[in-house]
């Protein structure tokens, strides 16, 4: 970009992100705060439309949303485990269609994150606005199998007219020319620089430490990891950090301590602390089910974490064995020990050509490589815009 200043009026983001209000502050998911945050360097405001979740009141990682350009929407949280609760949000569809067919009335500009409800009422009703800009995000895996509501949103993207377009992880064969292949951001310019002065002067010591951040659930693959560490036996192994909150976390200490496994759960941290850990750490390891190419895997490789991932979705796309990461064969413990006894006989010489890639691949996952996109290749500056707020 050759300027920090607006060249667009206001932006309307319809999602079903986590927020929660505390006197006159409001709080959000922190990776999405920090990437409105930089866009407000394209966009005069956003109204950001997102769901209300008072029970996240603790989570380390929401962070406060600037009110003096950003105005929060908070939809009545809906949905659950339970069969009441599911069917409670075809109850709640009346309202959340009034509400965001008012808010996209009013915007020339709007992006939806899905797959959601929220997402799929703004997917609809795109095509009764034919003037006004649309651009979807999906931010799940576009390939893998998955539930019927999400595929059914993947198949209706597919059909939107021309005034949308779809955004997703990786590129495919057959792609609509509307369906694009598009970074998630997570990294500013600066922290993309200290991360090269970081990378470059990482070496692998005599311990090797190993992190995963993400949620501690099935889907995320952490108990697998616990699983395999009960395998391990190395002399360069360092300690395992686990990043996260969720189900399963308390069974695995509990099982973490019965093993014996050199392991440290932190539970939620803030950005800047999770960043801490992938310095210190040398390998991120995520063997998720299902995932569009997570963000923490951009931070990581940012401050010379070499990946170990299950090779699901496009991340054959970005991960090449033998060159910058590793590949699990398959989403188990076996797969997983193998892995990292591989990453165990890495030199140090190869560790560092490994990051060399990493951080040159990073720069994709910069808020600014990401701005430049939305405005080359996104949103077209319309004249004489009349935003009716």
């Amino acid at each position: 970009m050759s300027s920090d200043l607006p060249n667009y009026p206001a932006l309307l983001i319809i999602s079903d992100t986590g927020m929660y209000s505390e006197g006159e502050k409001v709080f959000a998911f922190g990776p999405v705060v920090k990437e409105l945050e930089a866009m407000l360097r394209i966009f005069d405001r956003i109204t950001w439309i997102g769901f209300n979740r008072i029970d996240q009141k603790d989570n380390a990682s929401y962070l406060e949303v600037p009110l003096d350009k950003v105005i929060p929407v908070l939809l009545p949280n809906v949905g659950g485990k339970s069969i009441t609760k599911k069917l409670s949000i075809l109850g709640s569809y009346p309202k959340m269609w009034r509400k965001i067919n008012e808010e996209i009335s009013k915007h020339d500009f709007i992006h939806s994150r899905a797959p959601s409800n929220p997402a799929y009422i703004a997917m609809r009703l795109s095509k009764r606005y034919p003037e006004k800009q649309f651009w979807f995000k999906y931010a799940g895996s576009w390939v893998e199998p998955a539930s019927r509501f999400y595929d059914f949103q993947r198949k209706t993207l597919k059909t939107l007219n021309s005034n949308s377009v779809v955004t997703v992880n990786g590129t495919w064969t057959g792609q609509p020319k509307n369906i694009l292949a598009f970074e998630n951001p997570c990294i500013t310019i600066t922290e993309w620089s200290r991360g090269k002065r970081i990378s470059e002067q990482k070496q692998l010591g005599e311990k090797r430490d190993y992190c995963f951040v993400g949620g501690v659930n099935n889907n995320k693959g952490v108990a697998k990891i616990i699983d395999a560490w009960a395998g391990l036996s190395h002399p360069s192994l360092g300690v395992l950090h686990i990043v996260g909150d969720g189900p399963l976390k308390l069974e695995l200490m509990e099982k973490a301590e019965k093993e014996k496994i050199n392991v440290i759960f932190h539970g939620n941290k803030s950005k800047e602390d999770v960043h801490q850990i992938y310095e210190k750490a040398s390998f991120i390891i995520l063997p998720s089910a299902s995932e569009g190419f997570p963000k923490v895997i951009g931070e990581a490789m940012n401050y010379g974490c070499i990946p170990i991932v299950s090779n699901v979705s496009c991340m054959d796309q970005y991960i090449i064995p033998n060159t910058n990461g590793y590949l699990l064969e398959e989403i188990s413990a076996d797969a997983i020990e193998q892995s990292v006894q591989r990453s165990l006989e890495l030199s140090n010489e190869e560790y560092l050509d490994y990051n060399r890639v990493n951080h040159k691949l990073a720069k994709k996952f910069t808020y600014q490589f990401y701005l430049d996109r939305i405005q080359n290749e996104l949103f077209t500056p319309i004249s004489n815009h009349t935003t009716r707020r």
